[in-house]
């Protein structure tokens, strides 16, 4: 008996054929979110304020946000297309006074990569820029991170049944954006997250209320009524800082 062929593996973003070219490519950007709390009875903002100093002087490109939720919280949005930078450039940040002092609240920490879907007509700009012009586009002082799971069996029905629901949700996003109300980032968790969920989303905005409201209109969907198994926990963060390279 012969033995069964190994299968190809293909770890290529491909968008649209553009004239008779491909769109293909071997990069794509690694985004992480970190929320921490500010010891009792010391200024969270200045917390912030040193956060954002320190990322200008290791010139890591980053929002600062504070915690909606947590009157003490600080949040902290990174990028890069090499992972390892989380932990060689951003990691060091915390090993000294006064960032140091900063609690980690580990169940906010989100990991993800950008992706393509296939359709994307301008795949290096969707891959590696649009997220990071979303997260720090001024203006757009609000956001809210959150990932979510699919449940395992959406991955086996027809793939025009799971494309067809895909595209009744990102018909909802594409609205919102059009209007300016949402922007969105998108990020695959798949296997980098630390409680097994599939994608990590970003919602941004000039105002909190087409975030909840684009949230809520998302839950009638097929996709969020019947095949999202898990979605949370939530942070709503407003920026404090952007820092830019």
């Amino acid at each position: 008996m012969s033995r069964p062929q190994l299968p190809t593996i293909d770890v290529m973003e491909r968008g649209a054929t553009r004239g008779d070219v491909e769109q293909a490519m071997d990069r794509r950007l690694f985004m992480q979110l970190q929320v921490f709390t500010a010891p009792e009875g010391r200024n969270a903002g200045k917390f912030a304020d040193a956060l954002a100093d320190s990322l200008r002087k290791a010139e890591v490109g980053g929002v600062v946000y504070a915690d909606a939720h947590d009157p003490r919280g600080i949040g902290m949005l990174n990028w890069s297309e090499k992972p390892g930078d989380f932990v060689t450039r951003v990691r060091p940040l915390f090993a000294d006074e006064p960032l140091s002092a900063l609690v980690l609240r580990p169940e906010l920490s989100m990991l993800g990569r950008t992706y393509a879907l296939g359709h994307e007509q301008n795949l290096e700009h969707w891959i590696l820029q649009r997220p990071i012009d979303n997260a720090t586009q001024e203006g757009l002082d609000w956001a809210v991170w959150y990932p979510l799971r699919r449940r395992g069996e959406f991955e086996t029905l027809p793939k025009e049944e799971r494309m067809s629901i895909l595209h009744e949700h990102s018909i909802i996003g594409r609205a919102y954006g059009a209007q300016s109300l949402a922007n969105d980032v998108r990020l695959a968790s798949h296997g980098i997250d630390r409680n097994d969920n599939d994608f990590t989303i970003g919602l941004v905005g000039k105002d909190l209320h087409p975030l909840s409201h684009v949230v809520a209109s998302m839950r009638k969907t097929v996709q969020t009524s019947q095949w999202i198994e898990k979605m949370g926990p939530f942070f709503v963060g407003h920026v404090l800082h952007r820092v830019k390279f």
